[in-house]
């Protein structure tokens, strides 16, 4: 027997629900060792990306179900939930969905402890969803937090200038802003990012597996190919309106106002959502609430060093008592 076959077959919990979210089906993976773990609702980036986790997860996770029921759920429009979602792709619809998720998952764990796990993109859903749903949440572990400025802060730009990209490239995306960008611009710029600088991967950091990321999603017990590939190619991630919205955004009130503990981990090396501005943030804050942690040799996307030190975030913010 596989080790994946293996986790499934010892976990009390692994079933796949529908839940009607904003009266649209949503299929929702959820999966644990025991009935009475914590229970921790993943939120993954993109938008529109169901990566490093999502549905297609069943079995692939041991390390995180033998301590907590995870509820893996492909956000609307990508994966196993995608469909067109037309004029209600804008942040709202999502953090809406999210609250109702919440109440779900309350119903069915009354007495469990709920957290919230975001990542990217993610990370706006959880700050938000705290405004309706904090006396549902135990507490919030956040990587790569979005605040103000995605792809477009001072230091996108700087470090991009110090590489060794040439300046016929650069003067393509220098005067691209919130308010004037197209879909090539950001293709633009995350692909300069990778190549360039370290916004996205340390390169001296321990990587995850990408390729045994890929082939888990592929053999997926959940999985038909139509939702492997919506897990990378959708409308959602290609809607410049919500684009527009993201960009736009400014976090930095709402997360000063949290009243629930809330863990931040920050790649040293990132500047998609900058490691920088957080800290920054957080040292004017005055909130006992908001922690942060800046892993070392890690980027935007969380490598083997901030995949360990979430799994210990998460453990750690389990085993304490409510605020």
């Amino acid at each position: 027997m596989s080790k994946r076959k293996q986790t499934i077959k010892q976990n009390q919990i692994s079933e796949l629900y529908t839940f009607h979210l904003k009266n649209v089906p949503q299929k929702v993976l959820i999966e644990g060792r025991t009935p009475n773990l914590p229970v921790v609702i993943t939120l993954h980036g993109g938008p529109a990306s169901p990566i490093p986790f999502g549905v297609w997860a069943r079995g692939f996770f041991p390390e995180l179900t033998d301590k907590f029921i995870m509820v893996y759920w492909d956000q609307p429009g990508c994966g196993i939930n995608n469909y067109d979602l037309k004029n209600n792709c804008h942040i709202n619809y999502f953090v809406e969905m999210t609250s109702e998720l919440i109440k779900e998952i309350r119903k069915l764990f009354p007495n469990n402890k709920i957290m919230l796990w975001g990542v990217s993109w993610g990370t706006v859903l959880s700050l938000k969803v705290l405004k309706t749903e904090s006396k549902n949440i135990h507490a919030v572990i956040n990587y790569g937090q979005v605040l103000n400025n995605l792809f477009l802060s001072p230091a996108v730009f700087e470090d991009l200038r110090a590489s060794k990209i040439s300046p016929r490239k650069l003067d393509k995306i220098k005067n691209v802003t919130s308010d004037n960008f197209c879909s090539k611009d950001l293709e633009l710029i995350s692909k300069y990012l990778h190549k360039y600088t370290e916004a996205y991967v340390c390169k001296t950091g321990r990587q995850v597996s990408y390729f045994s990321l890929i082939k888990g999603i592929l053999t997926s017990p959940d999985y038909k190919f139509k939702d492997f590939k919506a897990a990378f190619i959708n409308k959602t991630s290609k809607n410049m309106s919500f684009w527009s919205e993201i960009l736009n955004i400014n976090l930095t009130s709402e997360l000063n106002e949290v009243s629930t503990p809330y863990y931040i981990l920050q790649g040293s090396t990132d500047i998609v959502t900058s490691t920088y501005e957080i800290e920054k943030v957080i040292k004017a804050s005055n909130n006992p609430n908001l922690h942060l942690d800046i892993i070392k040799n890690s980027g935007h996307i969380p490598n083997i060093d901030g995949m360990d030190k979430t799994l210990e975030t998460l453990e750690k913010a389990a085993s304490k008592e409510a605020i």
